[in-house]
């Protein structure tokens, strides 16, 4: 296939939908561990009864099931909200229809997480907010049993045939307890170029306010996501996955970058097709891709001939992932605190109003940048629990708040009266206290992991 056909089917999928105008509309993804308050494995029984009671209560009747019969997804059809099971039972997410108003996503939310948290309170369990599930150690890490999850577990076990390719870590389950908060944004096609510019140079300073995810075994890595995506076979093409290190000057520099990514399944007749992660121009100008794929009972090999419309199979795992709705997805936040889980959400949102004075503010900054490191190193940098003496911290933490008004201001233009939602992240700026070095702090000085599990999942 000749390379411009394939540029050009990446610019209709990719660039194209941004030509219109931008809307106000959000759709916001919450991905939520389940907890066990005995300390023991999740029971799965428990998850299916509160799952079959909650779909009851709101009429989520569009439902997909998995190879046992269990409901793993379920969509109200008037709303397009969505209950489903992310990667496995151990993790509930909650999905939204988009709306303009993200106080009427709330408000849903709220219902939902009400309700399903009292169901799980009657059977000994319940929901936090933590981008790791804090018993993943004792949960039964399995994927749910469908023809998707068994794919992308049987993909990212793969790892050893790699070998020292990247520095791989020992966890290829990670996505069975990893948790994310999401949101996705319209945005116009003059937009895209500087939006992935500014919000990549924006990560550093999320981290400090928003890392949510303890490793380690003196919890010195506060935002472990990062980490288990880009270790992960994921990461074995470092263009899947975090931020894009390099500054795009228009939209055809975006295709190009795009075109470097790896796709390593497709489906074909129902059945996912896994193969070794193979760059999209060298998967299209191939004429045979050998995979295997699960007949029911094991692995077979195949042999079959790439098609463009294979495209739709690419996963990015970018921070800021450009998607074919004409949206762009914001990924690199852990889930946080239930109380505040709307603060991450606004933040973009009201920042998405003002990219301009935002793209000029982070330009001119000293507090991180002309440093000689980049966003990358910083981001990693700040994702660990010592901080580094080269900063001036308190000049930090006044440029955090500066970015807080911006949003502010943002939100202010939506004029739907979302500026609440920020609150707490005005305390952590000046503090520089993520949930996540609360925690790992907190725990130094005698609070127990169950008090945060508390604490976190409290409304």
């Amino acid at each position: 296939m000749e390379r411009s056909v394939l540029e050009e089917a990446i610019y209709n999928r990719y660039i194209v939908p941004t030509r219109r105008k931008r809307t106000h509309l959000a759709g916001l993804e919450f991905e939520l561990p389940i907890v066990n308050e005995k300390n023991e494995p999740v029971n799965f029984e428990v998850i299916y009864q509160v799952t079959d009671r909650f779909i009851d209560t709101f009429s989520f009747l569009n439902v997909s099931r998995d190879d046992n019969e269990h409901i793993y997804l379920a969509v109200d059809d008037k709303t397009g909200d969505g209950l489903s099971y992310d990667c496995s039972y151990n993790t509930l997410e909650f999905s939204f229809g988009k709306e303009e108003d993200m106080n009427v996503l709330y408000k849903r939310f709220c219902q939902y997480y009400t309700y399903i948290q009292k169901e799980l309170r009657k059977e000994g369990h319940m929901l936090t907010g933590m981008g790791i599930n804090p018993r993943y150690a004792v949960n039964q890490n399995v994927p749910v049993v469908s023809e998707r999850y068994r794919m992308l577990f049987h993909h990212l076990s793969s790892y050893k045939k790699y070998g020292n390719s990247i520095p791989f870590h020992s966890y290829p389950n990670f996505g069975l307890f990893s948790c994310a908060s999401q949101i996705q944004l319209d945005v116009e096609e003059e937009q895209v170029v500087p939006m992935l510019n500014t919000f990549t140079k924006l990560e550093p300073f999320k981290a400090l306010i928003l890392a949510n995810s303890l490793w380690g075994e003196n919890a010195e890595i506060l935002c472990s996501r990062d980490n288990f995506w880009r270790n992960s076979l994921h990461g074995l093409n470092r263009h899947n996955v975090d931020m894009y290190n390099v500054v795009f000057d228009t939209t055809d520099e975006i295709v190009r970058y795009i075109k470097s990514m790896s796709l390593y399944c497709v489906e074909r007749e129902g059945k996912y097709i896994n193969f070794p992660p193979v760059v999209l121009s060298k998967y299209f100008s191939s004429d045979r891709i050998k995979g295997e794929y699960f007949d029911g009972n094991r692995y077979r090999e195949i042999t079959f001939h790439p098609e463009i419309s294979d495209l739709q199979y690419l996963r990015s795992f970018k921070f800021e992932d450009l998607t074919f709705r004409g949206t762009v997805e914001f990924r690199s936040v852990c889930e946080q605190p239930v109380g505040k889980i709307m603060a991450s959400g606004a933040l973009h949102a009201g920042l998405m109003e003002n990219i301009g004075e935002l793209s000029e503010f982070l330009e001119k900054d000293t507090s991180i940048y002309h440093n000689e490191y980049n966003a990358s190193e910083l981001r990693r940098m700040f994702n660990r629990r010592r901080k580094a003496d080269i900063f001036d911290w308190k000049k930090v933490s006044t440029q955090l708040l500066s970015i807080l008004e911006l949003a502010e201001s943002g939100l202010k233009k939506r004029g739907y009266g979302e500026e609440h939602f920020l609150r707490p992240l005005y305390g952590r700026a000046e503090k520089l206290l993520s949930p996540g070095r609360q925690m790992a702090e907190g725990m130094e000085n005698g609070k127990t992991l169950e008090d945060y599990i508390e604490e976190y999942g409290g409304m």
